[in-house]
């Protein structure tokens, strides 16, 4: 295994346990060894369940996406150093473990899911 696929695995591990916590309470779309997707119970305006957060191993990196971080509701503050990690508004990019950082998205993702727990579309 090269080292670059061993370094993304245990990326991904650690990524995917911070959303595991919730699985009791959303909808797994897809957990493999390379994406693990929770879907909310709440039905959007596109008539689909909405989607609330998934880890996805790529060819450069490790990609967290968080959903709620879209929502104008959600006010969280984030450390430079997490923002520089943001591609987009919703995803986070990450090519090796880093304790600091893995726990502030933790955290983030607990008060994202706090505020949509808020405005009920999660339970």
């Amino acid at each position: 295994m090269p080292a670059q696929s061993a370094e993304f695995a245990a990326v991904f591990g650690q990524l995917r346990a911070i959303l595991a916590r919730y699985e009791p309470k959303l909808n797994v779309v897809h957990d493999t060894p390379k994406q693990y997707f929770l879907d909310t119970h709440t039905i959007g305006p596109s008539k689909r369940p909405i989607a609330f957060g998934g880890v996805k191993v790529g060819k450069g990196y490790v990609s967290f996406y968080l959903m709620p971080i879209y929502s104008a509701e959600v006010k969280v503050g984030m450390s430079p150093a997490l923002k520089q990690r943001m591609q987009g508004k919703a995803c986070f990019n990450f090519k090796q473990v880093d304790d600091v950082l893995f726990a502030e998205l933790e955290r983030v993702t607990r008060q994202c899911y706090a505020v949509w727990k808020k405005i009920e579309w999660v339970d």
